[in-house]
């Protein structure tokens, strides 16, 4: 964890000092062994870093005054759009999107994904939340993601999708295209990755309708993680 991050319910008056219980309380305590006088890296929720001294560690509390005086990092300019996935690797691809600074997330349906993920409870809003806050305490980052849930592809495709990628450049991974993917385009990206085995061709073709350029890393074909981390290495 490295940023604590703070919500308005911390906090004791508008500008007073926090009390941070749960899970936050035990990595303080446990994991980073802080004591009183100590100073820890803050952020409130969706608002500023910032600076938190600790001024009594208590067994069920620990109480911080905190100055918030920075911007939280820029956001990455780059939307994800990537088809579910079985729910052990949908928790790593949402945290892992999240400490990389993407804003706007969106899990699409494909033909290749099984019915039973979409009921998996890691799409409930809770739990997202939770994922994308945890890859917020990893980068360093408040400002908390957007996520969108389409199981219906060919009416996402079709109806949201095109005003969705205006004004950025979409790309869509296939490790059959003929087109490598390039590196540092220098502007908004709208990157679509399929399943394990990528998109389906009537899938592609769709995606291509809509305005995509179909790209690929090179021969090996890679979990659908390990290929999101590349490709936005490249692109960005």
């Amino acid at each position: 964890m490295n940023l604590i991050i703070l919500s308005k319910n911390d906090f004791i008056e508008d500008t007073g000092p926090v009390h941070i219980r749960d899970h936050r309380l035990e990595h303080i305590r446990d994991v980073n062994k802080s004591s009183v006088g100590d100073e820890l890296r803050v952020g409130l929720v969706n608002g500023n870093i910032g600076c938190g001294r600790i001024t009594s560690i208590e067994k069920d509390k620990i109480e911080m005054d905190v100055t918030l005086d920075r911007e939280p990092p820029a956001p990455l300019q780059l939307t994800l759009m990537f088809s579910m996935v079985r729910p052990r690797v949908f928790k790593r691809v949402i945290t892992q999107a999240s400490a990389m600074g993407i804003k706007k997330i969106i899990v699409v349906n494909s033909y290749r994904v099984e019915k039973s993920f979409w009921k998996s409870p890691v799409l409930e809003e809770k739990n997202l939340n939770r994922y994308l806050i945890t890859g917020l305490e990893q980068g360093q980052d408040t400002i908390v993601p957007k996520v969108l849930i389409r199981p219906l592809f060919k009416p996402f495709v079709e109806d949201e999708l095109p005003d969705m990628i205006k004004d950025t450049m979409p790309f869509v991974a296939h490790p059959y295209a003929s087109e490598l993917c390039p590196y540092n385009v220098g502007r908004p990206v709208t990157l679509a990755v399929g399943p394990e085995g990528g998109f389906i061709p009537y899938e592609i073709n769709k995606l291509i309708e809509c305005g995509f350029n179909a790209v690929h890393m090179g021969e090996r074909t890679l979990h659908v993680e390990s290929a999101i981390s590349g490709l936005i290495g490249r692109l960005m």
